[in-house]
């Protein structure tokens, strides 16, 4: 059965960055990044206000699935597991809980263009297929999004979906989806490469 988030040892280090859960402190050193135009173009929400982005933020189910990024005890993004159940048949239905998650990410602007994005999702790809002991993982963004699914393409993963005008955006109207996955045998097999 897979593990959940609080069973992992936090903080977690990469080369260069250090990946902890949220707190509700975070609500402050995410923000000055989380309002610039460029970055809610591609999120889900745009709060106008810092009051806003709090009463989002701070919802106990998203709060409890979202991780900090730090360098050199800066704050410099945020990403995201939520774990799921797996599409499945009765008889096994047991097996499919848990089994699969969906992550997601945001990177300061000021820190773009230095690898640690990139850095930061092949770090939440170990956390997922070792640490959780996930069967599969899938991201998703608009089509238009390119830096988000390069980086997709960039940590190994397939891309599974193109799907046409399904996803509605706040200023653009509707735009093409792209879904991309990885599983856990193939993330093993790349590892040893």
């Amino acid at each position: 059965m897979p593990r959940s988030l609080d069973d992992i040892a936090w903080p977690v280090r990469t080369e260069r960055l250090l990946i902890r859960r949220a707190t509700l402190d975070d609500v402050e050193t995410t923000w000055p990044f989380r309002r610039l135009p460029e970055v809610t173009e591609w999120m889900t929400i745009a709060p106008q206000s810092i009051e806003d982005y709090r009463k989002h933020f701070e919802q106990p189910d998203r709060l409890a699935r979202t991780l900090i990024m730090e360098q050199a005890d800066a704050v410099v993004g945020d990403l995201m597991i939520r774990t799921e159940d797996a599409w499945v048949q009765g008889e096994v239905a047991e097996q499919g809980k848990g089994a699969q998650a969906e992550i997601g990410w945001c990177l300061d602007p000021a820190h773009g263009g230095r690898g640690l994005a990139t850095e930061a999702v092949r770090e939440l790809l170990r956390l997922c297929f070792e640490d959780l002991g996930l069967h599969r993982v899938v991201a998703v963004c608009f089509a238009d999004n390119v830096s988000s699914w390069r980086l997709m393409e960039r940590v190994a993963m397939r891309r599974e979906m193109h799907s046409v005008r399904d996803s509605l955006h706040r200023s653009r109207g509707w735009l093409d989806g792209f879904g991309y996955a990885l599983l856990r045998d193939e993330w093993r097999a790349g590892r040893s490469v």
